[in-house]
């Protein structure tokens, strides 16, 4: 929570917790916690409380009359760390439409001296309030962001059935934010990436090209970081983001070995692989920031153990890097080569129309085409290619 406050661009002066058996159903925490936090907030000038656990439309008016600070809970804040951070134009939809679907039942209002009177019959009375009107108009803008996201999320599976459409596997970079994923991705794919060592640098992502060892050609693309409680309305807003990752031929998991909290981030991650139907798909295990651990904590097979414990796969792949310094690329390029399913090249012979320069274009490319002959309006070709391409060139189109 103080890492966040701080990406935000809060400075921490004060920390204060309680645990309880149950919440207090009007300000989350007792009369005498409710007291302490505002005389500390007196005593540290401080303008915002931040709350790390979601508060009600309820709780929050009662803290900020009683606290007399600006209230936020876990969720408002990653909201507005999401909103400063969003580049692109799905990046700006997912997290309006987060922040409206947050903001909705948080609306307040003056009652009927609000109130506005529409015209003609069976409209007199007190009209619609002020607040019914924003709510309306939220509920609107809502859903012409969700229409708007959803044909996002058709252009993003469009940019996948092209990317498909080539023999390249998919590696995907997933982990806890601030775990290292796009210096990694930089490093591997000579890119200019945003790495920042503050919380959610990377909102969208990004895919760029990759040569393994074996002279195989991949796709790799940076995510966005996972984090603890992460609220379910950026889940569900970024849907289209994380599908990048249930697509991926195999995935790259980054775990910052140098966080007090790395095994509590690595359960969180395969948690979350698992809630977006990714648990099936191959990983690595990339325990990164190795420089970071003293000499007798860096041994590579104790930390996998100590991440993995618990843990379904505690056999998975694991290899131990150091992004920043390039330590251990050389192992996990290997591993990734050997990871990959081989891709056979076989050898058939393929019947497309003749106007179809793409499909052409594509097999002298990626195959050795050994023989053309044109009847009619087709083109039959006998080519050698890999097995992946010609299964997606014989599926019916």
């Amino acid at each position: 929570m103080a890492e966040l406050a701080a990406t935000a661009g809060a400075r921490v002066v004060e920390r204060v917790t309680q645990s309880r058996a149950s919440p207090e159903a009007s300000t989350l925490v007792g009369r005498g916690k409710v007291e302490e936090l505002a005389a500390a907030a007196r005593a540290g000038e401080a303008d915002v409380v931040i709350f790390d656990h979601d508060l009600t439309p309820t709780q929050q008016r009662n803290l900020e009359k009683a606290i007399d600070a600006k209230i936020v809970d876990r969720t408002q804040l990653i909201l507005d760390i999401f909103a400063a951070r969003a580049r692109t134009r799905e990046g700006r939809l997912q997290v309006e439409s987060a922040q409206l679907n947050y903001m909705l039942p948080r609306l307040t209002g003056r009652g009927v001296e609000m109130s506005r009177l529409g015209g003609g019959i069976g409209t007199r009375g007190p009209g619609e309030t002020q607040l019914e009107t924003d709510r309306r108009r939220i509920a609107k803008r809502i859903k012409k962001l969700a229409d708007e996201l959803e044909s996002v999320r058709a252009g993003r599976a469009l940019h996948r059935r092209r990317r498909s459409a080539v023999p390249l596997a998919t590696l995907a970079l997933a982990g806890y934010t601030n775990a290292g994923k796009s210096t990694l991705f930089n490093r591997l794919t000579q890119s200019g990436v945003l790495a920042d060592a503050r919380m959610f640098a990377t909102l969208d992502p990004t895919v760029r090209p990759l040569v393994l060892p074996s002279r195989r050609r991949v796709l790799m693309s940076d995510t966005v970081g996972f984090i603890r409680n992460l609220p379910t309305t950026l889940v569900k807003a970024f849907r289209a983001t994380l599908e990048e990752v249930t697509e991926a031929a195999l995935v790259l998991h980054v775990v910052d070995v140098s966080a007090p909290a790395a095994v509590e981030h690595t359960a969180h991650v395969l948690q979350v692989l698992g809630e977006i139907g990714a648990a099936e798909i191959p990983q690595i295990l990339v325990m990164n920031k190795m420089d970071r651990l003293t000499s007798h904590a860096a041994d590579p097979e104790t930390v996998k153990r100590r991440l993995l414990n618990g843990a379904s796969h505690p056999d998975a792949r694991a290899v131990a890097i150091s992004a920043l310094t390039g330590e251990g690329l050389d192992r996990l390029l290997a591993c990734v080569d050997e990871a990959l399913p081989v891709d056979q090249v076989v050898l058939t012979t393929l019947r497309i129309p003749a106007s179809d320069g793409a499909t052409l274009a594509l097999l002298h490319e990626f195959g050795r085409v050994l023989r053309t002959a044109y009847r009619d309006e087709e083109c039959e070709i006998e080519v050698e290619i890999p097995e992946s391409l010609r299964r997606r060139l014989e599926r019916p189109r």
